[in-house]
């Protein structure tokens, strides 16, 4: 039996340094997904310099390639983007409400599949499916519009101690966070909202201690 987490971090290095924590403690890299915010367009290109944003389906059967590269635990942008871990597989994509995201994994790839689709609301329909409740899910997907990273583990139940504590490393607190973005007027997560633009994220940034690297 296996029990799904997901944390919230500040930044894309927290993130990235769960991610090798994960990995080196014996996670499967199928078993992680990364969605990061690209606001400030930080992850631009593939390592072949093919811009992620382009569609990519060089079997020619109508489905672009990083969704099944993805589905089968590769993670986006694997096609392009190299084999070594997860990490290796990151691609961009836009979320309605969230704008340019980073990402790799199996739940970007249910979030990349419901933007290729035309459907809205993907990511937080892939949370509320993997087990985040329907309270957290939307201040997931607000802290990544305000320039945060979230890191999904599918973790085997008698292990989730121990890659749990790896998880909670620097984590953003999400009832606490709730908190301070209701006391600031919102009142939930908007798809038809605008996202932040770079600018926006540097100072929501601002406003919270820096993230420690791991």
């Amino acid at each position: 039996m296996t029990v799904t987490i997901s944390r919230l971090y500040d930044s894309y290095s927290t993130a990235q340094d769960v991610v090798n924590d994960l990995e080196a403690a014996g996670l499967a890299s199928q078993d992680i997904s990364i969605v990061a915010s690209n606001a400030d367009n930080w992850y631009k290109t593939s390592k072949t310099g093919r811009k992620m944003t382009e569609r990519v389906d060089t079997d020619h059967d109508g489905t672009d390639d990083r969704v099944e590269g993805a589905e089968a635990g590769a993670g986006i942008g694997a096609v392009v983007g190299g084999t070594a871990g997860l990490l290796a597989g990151l691609g961009v994509l836009a979320i309605p409400g969230i704008g340019p995201v980073v990402a790799a994994g199996w739940l970007a790839a249910t979030a990349l599949g419901a933007v290729a689709g035309g459907a809205t609301g993907g990511l937080i329909g892939a949370l509320t499916q993997a087990g985040v409740s329907k309270e957290e899910a939307p201040v997931y997907a607000e802290g990544l519009r305000r320039g945060g990273a979230m890191v999904t583990a599918r973790v085997p139940d008698g292990e989730r101690s121990r890659y749990e504590a790896i998880l909670n490393r620097a984590a953003v607190d999400i009832r606490e966070r709730g908190e301070t973005y209701r006391k600031s007027g919102w009142t939930g997560f908007d798809e038809n909202g605008r996202p932040y633009s770079a600018d926006d994220i540097r100072k929501e940034r601002a406003a919270y201690p820096p993230s420690p690297r791991l």
